[in-house]
């Protein structure tokens, strides 16, 4: 970093208006997060929020956001977000920094590698299919948690390979829900209002505790089973080891990883399948054509990975879904004074920014609020804002892991349903959004109609 001197002071960035003595903008974020980060964009590129009376400098352009993620990855660390969510994920990939982030990368990227994806969308297709056939025609079903329940089971099959594992999946199916519902409002809130014994406190806290001592007991009796024997992502973190130093990881370190990816996994691909067929269902149009493309590109047969690069209106579909109900909000600190839109931010500073905000953006989006695949056609990309505004796992060394198996997930289970049914929303009910890690629905009734 250069010209220091030359850098306006922290004070000098504009504080967002609304906030209230103790809990500084808390209570704005608590009544309507989503529209609230949403309308940080009026106020500047990079503004103050007070969380009580701790200050969180957002930025809201695409710009700063790549210097936060990419450019000047190297001057952060995790922030504020992840140390409240470590209760739930420990020091698992998603919390983790530093050389303790770096090394566990390394072990754990090759078991999200394209050639075991492939292996991987055996269990996908089939899981999938058995979905779509526990439906008849007339059912009136609720998306969110029957997609819940499809990635989940798909994650189960693929991290646990016996039925050692039953119990962690139950564990997820049981207090998942809990967790998120209280996700988003914890990790913004003051810690001080943590010890308050009120009921969204005591849930959460025992919702997490009983994850972490299910996942700690399925650990415990795969290692004394014998690490290894398994060709699935337990024994594979059982057994891996670190190329460098020659050390494996301990048994809490693989029930931070395991946490990590039962969580991340299961909600965003959820929320993203849910999302899609009600967007759909207002688009037939759309839903058409991506039933003719998967009639012309997997035809009767089972859909496998080998059809996941050509199903391209599929793709263009999820691309638009994760950009309108996206990740809500990221965190991080700085570790030594950074440049950040001509501010200088000292040591210590909290950072955040909003996927989804960014990505609804008006002044990147034409109608950013409209549901329009075709923006991601290559011709129309070309005039539009560019890849950079669409961080939809986010970016540089932090970016998700799991990116290509939630692709590989979401679009074998989108082409299986919607080659055998049509899913039409259910009158008198508009899907509300609810802010977690991502914005997912309240509840997305929708009836089932067999496809001609």
């Amino acid at each position: 970093m250069s010209h220091v001197t030359e850098l306006r002071p922290l004070a000098s960035v504009p504080r967002v208006p609304g906030a209230v003595p103790l809990l500084g903008h808390a209570l704005a974020l608590w009544r309507n997060p989503l529209g609230f980060l949403s309308s940080l964009r009026r106020h500047g590129d990079l503004v103050r929020v007070d969380l009580g009376t701790m200050p969180m400098y957002v930025a809201t352009t695409p710009e700063l956001v790549h210097e936060v993620m990419v450019r000047q990855s190297g001057c952060f660390e995790k922030g504020r977000f992840f140390d409240r969510l470590r209760p739930l994920a420990g020091n698992g990939l998603a919390n983790s920094d530093g050389e303790l982030h770096k090394r566990h990368r390394r072990m754990i990227q090759p078991m999200f590698s394209r050639e075991r994806i492939a292996g991987y969308s055996e269990i996908m297709s089939r899981n999938a299919d058995a979905l779509a056939c526990s439906w008849t025609a007339g059912d009136v079903i609720d998306l969110e948690p029957a997609m819940a329940g499809y990635a989940v089971e798909t994650l189960a099959a693929t991290l646990f390979s016996t039925d050692i594992g039953l119990p962690a999946v139950e564990a997820v199916r049981k207090n998942l829900p809990v967790l998120l519902t209280n996700l988003l409002i914890r990790a913004a809130s003051p810690k001080m209002l943590d010890r308050l014994p009120i009921p969204a406190n005591r849930r959460f806290d025992k919702a997490a505790a009983n994850l972490r001592a299910v996942i700690d007991e399925v650990v415990a009796t795969s290692r004394a089973a014998g690490a290894g024997d398994h060709d699935d992502l337990l024994s594979l973190l059982l057994a891996a080891n670190d190329p460098e130093s020659g050390t494996g990881m301990s048994d809490v370190q693989v029930r931070d990883e395991l946490a990590t990816i039962l969580f991340a996994g299961s909600e965003t691909t959820a929320a993203t399948l849910a999302w899609t067929f009600h967007e759909l269902g207002g688009r037939p149009d759309v839903e058409d054509s991506l039933v003719d493309e998967i009639r012309r590109v997997v035809g009767d047969g089972p859909v496998t990975a080998e059809h996941v690069p050509h199903l391209q209106g599929i793709r263009r579909v999820i691309d638009e879904v994760i950009r309108l109900h996206g990740v809500t909000l990221l965190m991080r600190r700085t570790t030594e004074p950074v440049s950040l839109g001509g501010t200088l931010l000292p040591p210590g500073t909290e950072v955040a920014f909003s996927l989804y905000a960014l990505h609804r953006d008006p002044g990147l989006y034409e109608n950013a609020d409209r549901f329009d695949p075709d923006r991601w056609l290559p011709e129309r990309q070309a005039t539009g804002p560019g890849r950079q505004a669409y961080i939809p796992f986010g970016a540089g060394n932090r970016k998700c892991i799991g990116d290509l198996f939630v692709w590989t997930e979401a679009t074998i289970a989108i082409a299986t349903i919607l080659r055998r049914w049509r899913l039409v929303p259910v009158p008198g009910h508009t899907p509300r959004e609810v802010a977690s890690a991502v914005a997912h629905a309240d509840r997305i009734p929708m009836t089932v109609v067999a496809r001609q």
